[in-house]
């Protein structure tokens, strides 16, 4: 039990993941959080910057263009397996019930979330953990016309892990010294990117608690 809270303490590291895992568990990575359903909780948006920081720092032997390549590829390969999935066996989510990994109360977030975006919701969700993981499985649960799909999948792709690997690579070039304060970049960026969903969470509690006082 210990071995296997020790080995999620180094999943959930994304500092641990580079130094250890290098290039292909990041790639492992970001396809399982971008393509499984169970992969929502891996950590994606600060784990594409630190990988650009630390390509920058040579302590991840690829450079810099393998890096973008094999990233893209694992987020576009992602997508398109979350979509057959939810194509194929997403409407089993909204009946599955809540575990230690799943909540349900987390596709119903991507639910709304589609709903307000739309396709667009594949491009703007791959900032937004959790989002990030389910739209892709929600667009095959209403099946979005395929040729959309692969348009949305690529331009998501091509922009989330090219700002976010590319901000690090050159951050990294220019400000080597930064990798001393990885803790706090890590805790910023956890802040920017659960900020959204901390929103949507408020303004569902409040539409709530108003629609139970009008019902009283």
């Amino acid at each position: 039990m210990h071995e296997l809270l020790l080995s999620f303490q180094q999943l959930m590291n994304p500092e641990e993941l580079l130094s250890s895992g290098g290039f292909y568990l990041v790639i492992l990575i970001v396809f399982a959080e971008t393509g499984l359903f169970f992969g929502f909780f891996l950590p994606g948006d600060y784990l594409l910057f630190l990988a650009g920081l630390f390509c920058a720092l040579h302590k991840i032997d690829v450079s810099i263009y393998t890096l973008c390549i094999g990233l893209l590829g694992a987020g576009i390969l992602g997508n398109f397996t979350g979509y057959w999935f939810g194509y194929r066996a997403g409407p089993m989510l909204f009946k599955r019930k809540d575990s230690l990994i799943f909540k349900r109360k987390y596709v119903v977030m991507a639910e709304e979330f589609y709903h307000k975006y739309g396709g667009t919701a594949l491009i703007i969700g791959r900032f937004v953990p959790i989002v990030r993981t389910f739209a892709p499985i929600f667009a095959g649960v209403v099946k979005l016309d395929f040729k959309k799909f692969v348009l949305y999948n690529i331009s998501g792709a091509l922009i989330w892990v090219l700002v976010l690997t590319l901000s690090g690579y050159f951050l990294g070039i220019e400000f080597p010294w930064i990798i001393h304060y990885v803790e706090y970049v890590i805790v910023g960026m956890i802040v920017i990117a659960f900020m959204p969903i901390a929103i949507t969470l408020l303004k569902k509690r409040i539409k709530d608690k108003k629609n139970k006082q009008n019902i009283q």
